[in-house]
């Protein structure tokens, strides 16, 4: 009976030891032997290994939270996203840690401990007497490809890191146990050539449901696109500013200062790789299908329109589960009792209309940032386009005709919600707009005491912002139990990724060309927005006439085009960090509607909600427990902790 890798309840299944990754595991004893004897003792061995991908759609390990992009009432305790925005990681108590989880909620164990289940595995993958030797070599590039995939996790967190390549026998000496950390590029020399490694032997591309989920060379391609793109990122590409004098205890650098834009050519190479491999195996840019999501009466009508079925389009992108674009995907249960409590619940509206909404918490919202940076429907910034006014952007006006498939018609809301894209519709819902949810389509009523606002002073399930998050949540899900969620695998990388990967760095490298533009109409077309060269170029509509054209201002059009496509997927953090423009974006007062109003008038004045902040350079990279330094004395500190 195969085992359904897709869905993640792994039995842990080696000893376990306390939580330090130095903890190592006795070879050839009982234990270790009895789990390779058998292919079917060895595959939960293999389940094991993937036991360690963190869980992204959990509400306490979202990264959304630590970002521009979403925000909760403080009322709602213990969500380490937002306390890490808010400055309240310390190296007492590191959040969404990977290095060794020290805080209790997020049950997200240390990669380290899975990096050495993933050598114990390979280590005795080749004693299983019952399995072919091309099964073998198959589990094991699988795992190995986890160990490369699990130093990326940590280096993408901590920089330089120390590489564990194989576990240390019980008897080794002290010197060698006490690791060091390996410097910046020794690290991505070494991620790099595991994945390149691991795609000797694995499939080509996995299509079978049970195994969706397993890894395959789509997918190790996909992810060592995304680690050269992050090794030629500013941040660990000739990052004198922050790093020029971080060493280790010998004195060993552990950030090279000198830039190298050789490293982008590397990017640039490994994204246009991973795109080819993935489309000549069916990966291809997701359109709706009705066929496997049915329309109801209701859209069957408005679909008649071209801008609801790009809007659609985008909506479906990542709840339609396992669809063409999904690269990789990773889901696991929602449960009730334990840590993984989901993100769609969180996000999920209440039924007025409903006897029980159990799993409908309403909480996690979209921030005014992430909603300013959607295009106008001319696929341009809304500060960048003539046609909207964008210093009278919070101004109220009644809805006209032409928005009237998005919200009530002649209702008053501000501009800002007028004259968007149809990604803007398909992820932020907003007060008196539509919003398919329930199996229904509902006109959103979100002032103070309206039957999708705030009910009483004393609730806590309500948006803090004014906005609710349709992309995460399904159309069809209903939130009066938990088995009533829609479940899809939460994307890990899709192929919209590899597009904008390829941009960025074919921009860095030599600038502007036809082939950046070719790849982000790509994505620009299946939501009906204009080609990137000629929306730019038209002086009626854009204010920066050819901005597209050099280096510099293709580089801002490729920045917030990536944040616009992969919002809410758990990017935007380490985008930010490895742009190096956390100050700009995180160390600024979050700030949305005063949902507390009764009327068009009270309701829609900005207020401060939140100050985030973000402390230069200390927050670029995450802290390391302070126990882990007292434990080994090799290890250094990251700097400013």
């Amino acid at each position: 009976m195969k085992t359904n890798i897709k869905i993640i309840l792994f039995i842990l299944l080696f000893s376990t030891g306390c939580n330090d990754f130095l903890d190592v595991i006795p070879d050839k004893t009982q234990q270790v032997e009895a789990l390779f004897e058998r292919k079917e003792t060895a595959r939960k061995a293999l389940a094991s290994c993937y036991h360690f991908l963190p869980q992204l759609d959990g509400v306490y390990s979202n990264f959304s939270f630590a970002s521009d992009e979403l925000i909760t009432t403080t009322l709602h305790k213990d969500i380490p996203g937002r306390d890490i925005i808010r400055g309240k990681q310390s190296k007492s108590q590191p959040l969404l840690a990977y290095w060794d989880n020290f805080w209790g909620i997020y049950t997200q164990e240390s990669l380290f401990r899975g990096i050495r289940y993933c050598n114990t595995f390979i280590e005795n993958i080749d004693r299983v007497n019952d399995m072919t030797e091309k099964e073998k070599k198959v589990w094991k590039a699988e795992v190995i490809f986890l160990k490369a995939y699990y130093h990326f996790l940590l280096f993408s967190q901590y920089g330089p890191i120390p590489i564990i390549d194989i576990n240390l026998p019980i008897d080794s000496e002290i010197s060698d146990i006490r690791v060091k950390r390996k410097d910046v590029d020794a690290v991505v020399t070494y991620i790099v050539n595991t994945i390149d490694e691991a795609m000797k032997d694995l499939p080509t591309r996995i299509t079978l449901s049970n195994d969706l989920g397993r890894i395959d060379k789509v997918i190790a391609a996909s992810i060592k696109s995304r680690v050269l793109l992050y090794a030629a990122s500013p941040l660990f590409n000739g990052n004198s500013e922050y790093y020029n004098s971080f060493s280790d205890k010998d004195g060993q650098k552990l950030f090279n200062s000198t830039y190298d834009k050789e490293k982008w050519k590397l990017a640039a190479d490994a994204a246009k790789e991973a795109i080819d491999l993935a489309l000549e195996n069916g990966v291809k840019i997701y359109e709706y299908d009705s066929i496997r999501t049915p329309l109801n009466d209701y859209d069957k009508e408005l679909f008649k329109h071209k801008e609801i079925k790009a809007m659609y389009n985008y909506r479906f992108v990542m709840v339609d589960s396992w669809n063409s674009e999904l690269i990789w995907g990773n889901s696991s249960p929602v449960l009730r009792d334990g840590s993984w409590w989901s993100i769609q619940a969180a996000a999920f509206p209440m039924n007025p209309t409903s006897s029980t909404n159990e799993a409908s918490w309403n909480w996690a919202v979209p921030t005014i940032d992430i909603v300013e940076a959607y295009y106008t429907v001319n696929g341009l910034p809304i500060d960048e386009d003539k046609t909207f006014d964008y210093d009278k952007r919070y101004a109220n006006q009644r809805v006209m005709q032409t928005d009237s498939l998005f919200c009530k018609y002649r209702e008053i809301i501000p501009r800002l919600h007028q004259n968007r894209e149809p990604r803007f519709y398909a992820s932020i819902g907003f007060d008196r707009g539509f919003y398919r949810i329930w199996g229904e389509k509902w006109e959103l009523q979100m002032r103070f005491g309206e039957k999708n606002g705030r009910k009483t002073l004393g609730t806590k399930d309500y948006s803090i912002t004014g906005y609710l998050l349709k992309k995460v949540c399904h159309p069809n899900s209903e939130g009066s139990a938990y088995d009533r969620l829609k479940a899809y695998p939460w994307p890990i990388i899709r192929l919209s990724e590899l597009y904008l990967n390829y941009a960025e760095a074919m921009n860095e490298y030599n600038g502007p060309s036809q082939e950046i533009y070719d790849a982000l109409n790509e994505i620009r077309r299946r939501v009906n927005i204009p080609d990137i060269e000629v929306v730019w170029s038209d002086a009626n509509l854009a204010k920066t006439v050819s901005k597209h054209t050099n280096k510099d201002g293709l580089r801002e059009i490729i920045h917030q085009e990536r944040r616009i496509e992969l919002a809410f997927e758990g990017n935007r953090n380490y985008d930010v960090r490895r742009w190096k423009e956390g100050a700009k974006y995180f160390g600024v007062e979050a700030k949305g509607w005063t949902v507390d109003g009764t009327n068009s008038t009270d309701y829609y004045k900005l207020k401060t909600i939140m100050q985030r902040s973000f402390i230069t350079p200390r927050d670029y990279l995450f802290p390391i427990h302070h126990e882990e330094i007292i434990r080994n004395s090799n290890l250094v500190q990251n700097p400013g902790w």
